[in-house]
């Protein structure tokens, strides 16, 4: 089942960094933000990792939990958070059914050859478990600013 704006995310369990179990039940009552991310040290995941740890404090004093998704291994997660010293948890879709769950899998064009990737995609799940706004196939810069402000007119409206 895919997930659509205004309605319910699907309940889903997954495991994170620091042995963190996310389930979608888990989190109701809280602002939750998902970004999807194609690869664990590669230049534009690393520099949206970044900007998300650089704005953190930002999104918890709105009342959000940020989870970074891809379908690294948890010792790449873990490597990757110990390196650029992210306070969040990454979860390891390892089986891609949370990246199937959200329609981020998508046929790509890698050196002339057509693989399946991850489109790097933000989703801000309300406090009542519903899908409150999505971004897809984004760009980097800026990003991270434009999901700080969606938390926080959610939490105002809230």
């Amino acid at each position: 089942m895919a997930v659509v704006v205004n309605k319910s995310i699907p309940e889903f369990e997954a495991l994170a960094t620091g042995g963190v179990k996310v389930t979608q039940s888990n989190h109701l009552g809280k602002l939750v933000v998902l970004y999807f991310y194609p690869k664990d040290n590669t230049p534009g995941c690393t520099t949206e990792a970044m900007q998300f740890r650089d704005k953190y404090k930002d999104f918890v004093k709105a009342g959000a939990l940020v989870f970074g998704v891809s379908r690294d291994n948890m010792k790449s997660h873990e490597d990757f958070k110990a390196k650029l010293e992210l306070p969040f948890e990454l979860i390891a879709d390892t089986e891609e059914k949370m990246c199937h769950m959200f329609g981020v899998v998508k046929n790509k064009i890698m050196y002339g050859k057509k693989v399946k990737g991850i489109e790097r995609s933000t989703f801000l799940i309300g406090t009542d478990g519903q899908l409150k706004q999505e971004w897809r196939g984004l760009k980097v810069p800026g990003h991270v600013d434009e999901v700080l402000l969606a938390v926080k007119a959610l939490k105002k409206a809230g």
